[in-house]
């Protein structure tokens, strides 16, 4: 089972993300939170595999208790909004977002959003997807490398650059012509060597130093 708490300030948006997540025979809502202290606290308290974490909540914002969450290995984080604006986007999955999505999605996406980051591969809605890879292709490199990136194979460099393109396993597989399962081992360990929590974190990195 995949457990997990919702962290949503309006009662009746919380209680259908509750109602929708409890409908899948896989996912367990373990804990709901009103406000992102309390998100933290539960957090803590509860040890959920996953956050869904609203942006915009009173006493902490989304973006600062998951900074929390994620600086105390509490669990992974999935971003929910209503907002795609940049500061959102680009604050969510700097403190360590797993994933973002927008409140548009609908059950079934916001299920496979959630089995999606519990497997450790990380989501972000295709709209925000375009508009992060924009904003870094037309913008000076603003990261300088970390010593870490030399330990990478040129393979796993190559899968670093897919992954900053936004690309699936399966995208990476056909790109550079492997199997999935071999791409998700070069995940695996790519993550491992520069000190990642996700594919996600992978893809920021990627699109700050330009690969």
């Amino acid at each position: 089972m995949i457990r997990v708490l919702v962290a949503e300030d309006q009662s009746a948006v919380r209680a259908g993300l509750v109602l929708i997540l409890n409908s899948a025979p896989d996912i367990e809502v373990v804990g709901e939170a009103e406000d992102g202290e309390q998100a933290v606290a539960l957090a803590r308290e509860l040890r959920p595999d996953l956050v869904l974490m609203d942006v915009q909540m009173p006493r902490l914002d989304g973006v600062s208790a998951t900074r929390e969450i994620v600086a105390g290995a509490l669990a992974d984080v999935l971003v929910l909004t209503t907002f795609d604006l940049d500061a959102y986007v680009f604050g969510a999955l700097r403190a360590g977002a797993a994933g973002f999505l927008l409140k548009t999605v609908d059950a079934r996406e916001l299920i496979e959003g959630v089995r999606t980051v519990a497997r450790g591969e990380g989501t972000i809605a295709p709209s925000v997807t375009r508009r992060l890879i924009a904003e870094f292709a037309s913008g000076p490199q603003r990261a300088s490398a970390p010593p870490e990136l030399e330990t990478l194979t040129p393979r796993e460099r190559e899968v670093l650059g897919c992954l900053g393109e936004g690309l699936s396993n399966a995208g990476i597989a056909d790109r550079l012509d492997m199997a999935e399962a071999t791409v998700k081992t070069h995940v695996s360990r790519l993550l491992g060597k520069l000190g990642l929590r996700s594919r996600v974190q992978a893809a920021v990195l990627a699109q700050e130093l330009g690969l």
